[in-house]
């Protein structure tokens, strides 16, 4: 009777991951129960069990107000901050078991618009997002620049390869980020609020790329706080608030404004617009 126990209980375990492992092959991202916070001795949970999953190919938007988590989970998502509990795959692996560079191999990440503390050119910028596959001893090679050329191709700023990266304009620092993140080849671009210090046109132009590029295969996950963003952009959106996902769907299942009024306590109507003959856009419009 043991032995049959014994035998039943390994089975069981036994399709329970083969259960888990065949779900996490079906998404690129998959976040399972999420716990994470910050402090060693005395740690405070920020996120209460987040779950969603990313596809190849996806533009998924995290939209909430400040201090509900939403950079918090994207650091716990690219293994810079541990999980309380929880379990984040990516192609099927622990990313909170794998090392740097095989974290760089899977999350490429795009931050909001910096100065480099040394005048480099834009080429060893983009040239930088090679550094996951070149050893300490080892030299730049033949593909190496290879593709990130084909990067700065890519993004249409190849012209400006021999420029002072702290020379460019806003917009211009941002492709050239983003050109650095896809040299890095990686599975998935992560974006936290990369539009924040940029005016309107430079807006436009950085998330019409990332709108491109999502729809070349890149998974992309980009926080921002503007909801008009994700209307633009993504093809679901996650809405936190206080740690917890509280709505996931489309664009136009989220951004509605009673969710608007939950999230950011604002007065607004989304409503349709006729931009142009035939062309109709969602925006929101603040009433106070």
């Amino acid at each position: 009777m043991k032995a049959t126990k014994l035998l039943s209980d390994r089975k069981v375990h036994q399709d329970a991951l083969a259960a888990a492992a065949a779900e996490s092959a079906e998404h690129l991202l998959q976040v399972k129960g999420l716990k994470c916070g910050y402090g060693k001795k005395n740690p405070v949970e920020i996120v209460h069990g987040v779950d969603f999953c990313v596809d190849k190919g996806e533009f998924l938007c995290v939209i909430g107000s400040n201090g509900c988590g939403k950079t918090t989970t994207l650091k716990a998502v690219m293994g810079l901050l541990p999980a309380m509990a929880g379990q984040v795959l990516i192609s099927g692996q622990d990313v909170h078991v794998m090392n740097e560079k095989e974290k760089a191999r899977h999350f490429a990440y795009i931050p909001q618009a910096h100065t480099p503390p040394f005048p480099f050119s834009v080429a060893d910028v983009v040239m930088m997002g090679r550094t996951p596959y070149v050893n300490k001893l080892s030299r730049v090679t033949k593909r190496d620049r290879m593709v990130a050329g084909k990067a700065l191709d890519l993004l249409g700023i190849r012209h400006l390869a021999k420029a002072e990266y702290t020379n460019l304009s806003g917009g211009q620092r941002q492709l050239v980020l983003i050109a650095r993140a896809l040299a890095q080849e990686s599975d998935m671009l992560i974006m936290d609020e990369p539009t924040a210090a940029l005016d309107f046109g430079n807006q436009h132009l950085v998330l019409s790329c990332m709108k491109t590029l999502s729809k070349l295969g890149k998974a992309v996950v980009m926080v921002t706080h503007d909801p008009d963003h994700a209307l633009f952009c993504a093809d679901r959106v996650l809405v936190m608030g206080k740690g917890k996902v509280i709505k996931e769907g489309t664009a136009a299942e989220c951004i509605t404004t009673d969710v608007l009024q939950q999230i950011y306590g604002a007065t607004a109507r989304v409503v349709d617009v006729e931009v142009e003959p035939g062309r109709i856009e969602r925006v929101v419009v603040p009433l106070q």
